[in-house]
């Protein structure tokens, strides 16, 4: 999916400009320059419901983490009443 598809599809520029806290022109310097900084992709992800992926927002960024569970939860303590 193209960055501008992406950006339609999470509901736009100006509502991902709102939602994110940046300006209209800041969601196209990141069309133009073909990457969102890393920092916005989980949000956009979020925001467009898992329509837009972090994969598709930036490709310079190994995003396996995110979709790997951790190895080690650590366990809920129980505390005595």
């Amino acid at each position: 999916m193209e960055l501008r598809h992406a950006v339609k599809a999470a509901g736009g520029a100006s509502a991902l400009a709102v939602h994110l806290g940046l300006s209209r022109g800041a969601i196209y310097d990141f069309i133009r320059r073909g990457n969102f900084a890393p920092e916005h992709c989980p949000e956009i992800e979020k925001f467009s419901g898992g329509k837009v992926k972090c994969e598709t927002l930036n490709t310079a960024v190994d995003w396996a983490y995110l979709r790997t569970p951790p190895r080690f939860r650590a366990e809920k303590s129980e505390v005595p009443a």
